[in-house]
């Protein structure tokens, strides 16, 4: 897909000093001609998969209903105020994934997916707010937005969507194929389709302190080294047998602040947890792999390129691909740098290879995390 410039007649530095987590911005036109990549049949067989996200939300006689998929079945097309969305798209079909590659002024370890919405005539999902940045595609149709930057975001008891209590709208567009919205966190957004319509929703990472938190101390405990088991030579004896003793407290207190980490070790967790693939993200590699020797001739022929499903990430010596991580030379980081970038390397430029990293796109090509290009 040829680049497009996305924001207007401002800068990718202009849109992260002026609006990125601050205000909403409206960009008519922001791709001119813009189609949607996916057709409505394709998009309703993956939302038949069981390894795609997707969802079924509905309004008929003013009640609110959600259905998580595979859905088999949908509801007729003529049918009013229904909403199919189908989660990561970009993962599945490469022209997707080319349109959210185009938004990667922001870096990958934010970017997240692309979400495809169709909906019928007055179909949405009710007021609602993401806890993350988001811009609003308009692939096909009309959606009518109403935005506000309220403060009440509590939600309506009993839902199965998480829908404002008291929704307010400041401002409103009407937005048409290749027109796009973006919207900074907590920015309170309702979007009514006005006919039958689609939209693509590009969406970014925002764990939690306390995800993360968790999932640090988690990475942490296999590197813990604590030697020693607690020992007290000097005990009395004491008439409050059930109470702990306070130097038995005192001992092991300063025993567990001996554990510490540094910069390096949060550097290893966060490029692993980042790249981790979703639960739902599983790789296959080719029926019939290619010798090492084969690969290597084909490596010098054709390339290779990365799985659209791979994250790969990097910090200083350290690469990260899906989950795992490993420390590298100078040689070896500009190449593998090279790839994390580009998302590709030609023959040409894997002319000079060490060894050490055509085993590893070797060991990546059978395991399916990337593909000769």
């Amino acid at each position: 897909m040829k680049k497009i410039p996305l924001l207007g007649d401002i800068t990718p530095a202009q849109f992260l000093r002026d609006y990125w987590h601050k205000k909403p911005l409206l960009i008519r036109q922001a791709i001119p001609g813009f189609k949607p990549v996916l057709p409505f049949d394709a998009l309703a067989k993956m939302a038949t998969e069981n390894f795609i996200e997707s969802r079924l939300i509905t309004h008929f006689d003013g009640e609110w209903d959600m259905q998580h998929g595979p859905l088999a079945e949908l509801p007729e097309r003529t049918r009013k105020q229904w909403t199919m969305l189908v989660q990561g798209a970009n993962l599945y079909d490469a022209r997707a994934d080319a349109l959210l590659r185009q938004f990667r002024f922001i870096p990958d370890a934010r970017l997240d997916d692309l979400m495809i919405s169709f909906a019928t005539d007055g179909g949405g999902v009710g007021p609602h707010f993401d806890s993350y940045d988001v811009f609003l595609l308009q692939a096909q149709g009309k959606r009518r937005w109403r935005i506000g930057a309220q403060k009440d975001l509590s939600l309506v008891d009993g839902m199965p969507l998480k829908i404002l209590k008291n929704f307010e709208a400041q401002e409103e567009f009407v937005l048409e194929p290749g027109d796009m919205l973006y919207l900074p966190p907590h920015y309170a957004h309702d979007g009514v389709a006005e006919g039958e319509c689609m939209t693509y929703s590009i969406g970014f990472r925002s764990p939690s302190y306390q995800e993360l938190g968790e999932a640090f101390l988690q990475f942490m405990a296999d590197s813990i080294d604590l030697p020693g088991r607690y020992a007290d030579p000097d005990l009395e004896t004491s008439n409050k047998p059930a109470e702990i003793p306070r130097h038995m407290l005192a001992t092991i207190t300063e025993e567990i602040n001996k554990v510490r980490f540094t910069e390096e070790d949060v550097t290893i967790f966060v490029g692993e947890h980042l790249s981790e693939p979703k639960h739902n993200v599983f790789f296959k590699g080719p029926s019939k792999p290619l010798t090492m020797g084969r690969f290597m001739e084909a490596l010098a022929k054709r390339g290779v390129a990365l799985s659209l499903k791979t994250q790969m990430l990097y910090r200083g010596k350290h690469v990260f691909i899906n989950g795992e991580s490993f420390a590298v030379g100078r040689a070896d980081k500009l190449l593998l740098d090279t790839l994390a970038n580009s998302r590709a390397l030609s023959g040409s430029a894997l002319a000079g290879a060490s060894d050490d990293v055509i085993e590893a796109l070797y060991t990546w090509y059978q395991d399916g995390w990337v593909e000769l290009a």
